[in-house]
């Protein structure tokens, strides 16, 4: 996925005043080489072998515990300060930090000020937004999160006021439900 260029934007998010030489780039760097490890482990989720998922079960644990030495060091990593990339893998991090809900409810809060600043990904907030409150046992808002297939057809877990959940989809620039399971098909 792109992203448009980001406007710098004011110092937001639990983070002091840091200088030129505070270590975005290498903060950044991890980041991307967390995202790439967490896509080739992510087979290792839904595996049939419990070593295998124990694996994922550490792997995710390790880049959230990471992700929030990151987060108490620099903010948020927004695409303006961090880079694209690094952003997106800190999403990425967030989404998949399941066990670990303090981590994604922090990210949740921290990233719906980047969006609100202009600075972060309101799609990706509607998918860390439903993740976090399908673990905390409530209904989702955008749909993202599927409970499992039936009859053939993906099924997401309950939606508040699911009439209009390909509306709000939309706004947030995720396709309709319906299309966009059709691509996984």
């Amino acid at each position: 996925m792109t992203y448009d260029a980001q406007e710098p934007g004011t110092d937001h998010g639990d983070r002091g005043h840091h200088g030129a030489d505070d270590g975005l780039a290498t903060a950044a760097a991890e980041l991307v080489a967390m995202a790439v490890a967490d896509n080739q482990a992510a087979p290792l989720a839904n595996s049939g072998d419990f070593a295998d998922q124990l694996a994922w079960r550490r792997l995710t644990a390790r880049h959230a515990d990471r992700l929030t030495e990151i987060i108490d060091a620099h903010g948020w990593p927004t695409a303006d300060r961090f880079g694209a990339d690094a952003a997106r893998a800190a999403w990425l991090i967030a989404q998949h930090a399941d066990r670990q809900l303090e981590v994604q409810r922090r990210a949740l809060r921290l990233m719906e000020q980047a969006v609100a600043d202009g600075l972060a990904s309101p799609r990706d907030l509607a998918f860390l937004t439903d993740r976090t409150r399908v673990n905390d046992g409530h209904e989702q808002v955008y749909g993202t999160q599927i409970a499992g297939v039936r009859d053939g057809a993906p099924v997401p877990w309950p939606c508040r006021d699911p009439e209009r959940m390909d509306q709000r989809r939309v706004e947030v620039g995720i396709p309709p439900f319906d299309e966009y399971v059709a691509q996984f098909a």
